[in-house]
């Protein structure tokens, strides 16, 4: 306590922790109150420790592991590093902090580790106290004696190695038999000798040069000498051999041509050279046969001696027989059989017969299968939503072919024909012509009554859009004739010289269904046409007529439907139930009428 010995009110004790202790309290004073009593003091005095002392990389310490202050820790320099000087004590001071040490350490290194001649290292990668280096003798080099290992010490030295390394030696190379070396007498590692066949021997093995290799031994060379030998001489037609049997280098071979042949060429005798092949002359022996053959529509491609190769001239092709012509013993030619024909299309003369039958000529070799493809696609101007493609195969071997189509009325058809070896594909194009139209199945009867219902039944065509029927009224008047290609009037009321019949309804095929039921007189129109209400008492014959109608072309039949009345006539029907056709003369006729009844629409 620090106080001046006073207790008087107001008076104050400052409070000191003694050495080692440090105060950890709120404060450290005292003071005499009014009350007459000091204040509690608030110091609280704790003892001081230093912790654990400072560490270090190279350095080791020796520590009674006391922490209070006085306390001493000494450092040394760990194993691998040296001391370069510097304090190495550190105390705990009173403020509870261990001085720091300033001893110094440096780690111990050997450095790079020494050469030796002739060899290589393989090192740890480090050079501290402990490393090692291991040393190898150099390619052409061999460990002969010694130590190949060097130690890095404590002392920062590298051990000495006493390796030694001798040079390779191969010596002397191996002997080929029949060849002679080409060599600088030098036998270290990587020094070479090239081996060469000698004089009438040649090499039949691909390696001829050999190696000295590190083992101090010569790599062994492939090379085999043999012996020239030209074999047999050379075979000349028409000709025979003057040949002593010896085929070694400098041999010599006669030829001497047959009877009846004469030589040709400037030498008759081959040597056999050192390539081991006899010479190549040009001696052949010739007949006297005269000129080259000639054969039509061809030329000579290829001749010598007596041979000759003919081939066709542009434009034809070969189609049967040999191309060579030889030059017999006798000196006469041997012709050539060769054909040569004119190239045409392998499908010519096509054409459409009776617009269905599809006919053409094939050129091929006669006992040929051709395989023919036929595809044939249609179309209509008045029929958009129209398309008929069909295909057919056709195999045959004959020259004149047809091929029979089902080709629909009234269409436009591309038709491709392709023969399929040959690659070669022909088109044509043709239009289907307007038929006569099928009558429809009439139920007929006889009636009293002037509004009759009548029946009829008929099958689909796919021609109805160009095809109506018109109903015809026909007042019976003692004998008649009635004309199926007559126009008809349109209006009952509009009287004609030649005839009084008229029509009464058209009807456009794509409006009636499989059965049809129609009544005569109804006061209806019917396509522009007024169906007029029948006269009581009157006799009538009712006709109907299906009429197909394509730009020029107009094709009508008829047949009787009802008749109407009790009264019996002759009635003469031209061309009843049978087909009208009209051409551009009645066409320009009908172009009158049409205008009032025949494409009026309703």
């Amino acid at each position: 306590m620090l106080w001046n010995k006073s207790s008087r009110i107001g008076t104050e004790v400052v409070y000191q922790c003694n050495s080692g202790y440090h105060n950890v309290g709120k404060g450290n004073v005292s003071i005499c109150t009014a009350a007459g009593q000091w204040e509690e003091p608030p110091v609280l005095c704790q003892e001081t420790l230093c912790g654990s002392p400072p560490v270090s990389e190279s350095t080791e310490r020796v520590w009674n592991g006391n922490t209070a202050p006085g306390s001493t820790v000494f450092y040394f320099c760990k194993k691998g590093f040296f001391s370069k000087g510097g304090h190495n004590v550190s105390v705990c001071n009173e403020n509870g902090q261990w001085t720091p040490p300033a001893l110094s350490c440096q780690e111990i290194s050997c450095g790079d580790p020494p050469l030796l001649p002739h060899t290589g290292q393989v090192c740890s990668g480090s050079s501290t106290p402990g490393s090692t280096v291991t040393y190898y003798c150099k390619i052409g080099f061999y460990h002969s004696e010694g130590n190949n290992v060097s130690l890095c010490t404590a002392d920062g030295l590298w051990t000495k190695p006493n390796i030694s390394c001798k040079e390779v030696r191969c010596g002397a190379p191996p002997p080929i038999p029949h060849s002679v070396m080409l060599w600088d007498k030098i036998s270290t590692v990587g020094s070479q000798v090239v081996y060469q066949c000698k004089s009438g021997y040649r090499s039949v093995g691909e390696g001829n040069v050999s190696v000295c290799s590190a083992s101090g031994e010569w790599d062994e060379a492939s090379l085999l000498c043999q012996e020239i030998n030209c074999q047999e001489p050379v075979f000349k037609p028409h000709s025979k051999t003057l040949w002593d049997g010896t085929s070694h280098i400098g041999s010599v071979v006669y030829y001497q041509c047959d009877e009846g042949y004469h030589t040709r060429g400037l030498r008759n005798s081959s040597v056999c050279g050192e390539n081991g092949q006899w010479e190549d002359i040009d001696l052949w022996c010739e007949a006297k046969c005269g000129p080259v053959p000639f054969l039509a529509n061809s030329e000579v491609v290829w001749h010598k001696r007596s041979v000759v190769i003919h081939r066709c001239v542009e434009g034809y092709h070969s189609w049967r027989g040999s191309n060579v012509s030889v030059c017999g013993v006798s000196g006469v030619w041997q012709e050539a059989t060769l054909r040569c024909i004119e190239i045409k299309p392998p499908i010519n003369h096509l054409n459409i017969l009776n617009e269905k039958c599809l006919h053409w000529k094939a050129e091929k070799y006669e006992e040929d299968t051709e395989d023919y493809k036929v595809t044939y696609v249609g179309s209509r101007d008045y029929q958009r939503s129209f398309h008929d493609k069909r295909k057919r195969l056709l195999s045959s071997k004959a020259d004149q072919l047809e091929l029979c189509l089902n080709l629909l009325p009234v269409t436009n058809y591309s038709i491709s024909i392709t023969a399929v070896s040959a690659r070669f594909t022909a088109t044509i194009t043709t239009n289907t012509s307007l038929p006569v139209p099928p009558a429809p199945v009439v139920y007929y009867r006889e009636f009293e009554t002037p509004i009759p219902t009548l029946r009829l039944r008929r099958s689909a065509n796919t021609l109805d859009p160009i095809s109506l029927y018109q109903v015809f009224v026909l007042p019976i008047e003692e004998i008649m004739l009635f004309d199926c290609s007559s126009p008809g009037r349109p209006d009952p009321s509009r009287k004609s010289k030649s005839s009084s019949e008229y029509i009464t309804a058209q009807i456009r095929l794509t409006q009636v269904g499989t059965e049809m039921n129609f009544t005569v007189g109804d006061g209806l129109y019917y396509g522009g046409f007024y169906n007029a209400p029948l006269e009581n008492g009157r006799n009538y014959y009712i006709i109907l007529r299906a009429v197909s109608h394509w730009k020029t072309a107009l094709k009508s039949s008829c047949v009787l439907w009802a008749k109407i009345g009790g009264t019996s006539y002759v009635l003469k029907v031209s061309s009843l139930s049978a087909a009208a056709s009209v051409g551009l003369v009645a066409l320009a006729i009908l172009v009158g009428y049409s205008c009032i009844w025949f494409f009026k629409r309703t």
